[in-house]
């Protein structure tokens, strides 16, 4: 669950902790924050730390990777990717720097806000709005939060590679911060924490966790079936697909690639039944969008007949007769009654009947 639910007491003891990815996030994916839940989980199930929030911090545009969108649409693609969650946040203070900042510069920051904020009167907020990624409820305790990073195995990997890190910098943000490292089964990042002496040295500062339900869904695969024109939809979260496409962004220009705003025919169901709340008697219905099917879209309503206990008797009279004089297959019909039109389903009976009898009358002539 990605919401605060009441704790036991035996979690009020723990050390707190937070998370921040780094990254590029363009576009983010499901994965991305399926990463904080990992972590989460396994901290808690496991009852060393309590989690109190997950920041996600994308790169400055000086970073100058290939496929990099504009910063501005990073973020907003990652606001609207974690509205869902309770406690992911996005931290939009890299990419209002100057210039690209190494991810030691960025964990410093984040960890001397908390723990300032934590330890300050509380007279700060006189000063400016806080930032949007500061978790909530962090002054319920004195005690400080630990952030860690949280990365894939390939971050891991990284490190071995000449001249991409500093070694002070791997050095001073396993020692000082720490690694959660969420690697897929089959992997062996045991060997690279092996193979550097950095790691080797500062290893209970890393956490590796099996993420069991492996996805390899990427930014970089994503990117590439945008610019094949190819379709995405199910591999990002729905808004943001939405607005990669309103912004044209990574040479999208399939037209095949729905819009992924909530169609029309997902509205319909609930306007119908608006629309009859007074006349119709739904039992044990806690959504009116449960009882939806394909047969609820307006571009079928020329085949679909509402016998919907009209006010009427001349209008529940007409819709009686073209449910009777209905013909092919595949016609959605529904029919709802409704006290007080006794006579009239009577009546449709009889009339069915006497039209039953004409046509086996025909038959054995």
């Amino acid at each position: 669950m990605s919401g605060y639910i009441d704790e036991p007491d035996s979690m009020l003891s723990l050390p707190r902790v937070a998370f921040i990815a780094c990254g590029c996030f363009s576009p983010p994916t499901p994965m991305h924050l399926r990463m904080f839940e990992i972590a989460r989980d396994y901290f808690e199930i496991n009852g060393t730390h309590k989690v109190v929030g997950g920041i996600i911090s994308p790169t400055h545009d000086s970073y100058g990777k290939k496929g990099l969108a504009p910063s501005l649409d990073r973020c907003a693609m990652v606001k609207l990717a974690v509205q869902s969650s309770s406690w992911i946040r996005l931290s939009d203070w890299e990419v209002h720097q100057p210039q690209w900042m190494r991810t030691q510069a960025v964990l410093q920051h984040h960890q001397n806000y908390l723990n300032n904020y934590i330890n300050s009167p509380g007279d700060e907020e006189q000063n400016g709005p806080l930032p949007g990624w500061l978790p909530l409820g962090l002054r319920d305790r004195k005690d400080p939060i630990r952030l860690k990073l949280l990365c894939g195995a390939d971050l891991l990997e990284s490190f071995a590679v000449p001249g991409l890190w500093a070694q002070e910098d791997i050095e001073e943000i396993v020692s000082n911060y720490g690694l959660v490292v969420i690697t897929r089964c089959g992997s062996n990042p045991e060997k690279f924490i092996f193979e550097s002496d950095v790691l080797t040295k500062y290893q209970r500062n890393i956490t590796l966790i099996t993420n069991w339900v492996p996805n390899e869904v990427s930014s970089s695969l994503v990117r590439r079936l945008l610019g094949r024109g190819e379709s995405v939809k199910y591999l990002l979260d729905d808004l943001v697909l939405n607005y990669v496409m309103r912004q044209g962004l990574y040479n999208v220009k399939s037209k095949y690639i729905t819009d992924a705003l909530r169609p029309n025919h997902l509205n319909f169901n609930r306007s119908y039944m608006d629309n009859n709340k007074n006349t119709i008697q739904l039992d044990n219905v806690q959504s009116p969008q449960s009882d939806m099917d394909e047969s609820d879209s307006p571009l079928r309503q020329q085949t679909r007949v509402f016998c919907c206990g009209e006010s009427t008797p001349q209008a529940a009279s007409a819709a009686a007769k073209l449910l009777l004089n209905r013909s092919g297959p595949g016609q959605a019909v529904q029919v709802i009654t409704v006290q007080g039109k006794g006579n009239m389903i009577s009546e449709v009976y009889e009339e069915s009947q006497a039209k039953k009898q004409k046509m086996l009358q025909g038959q054995q002539l």
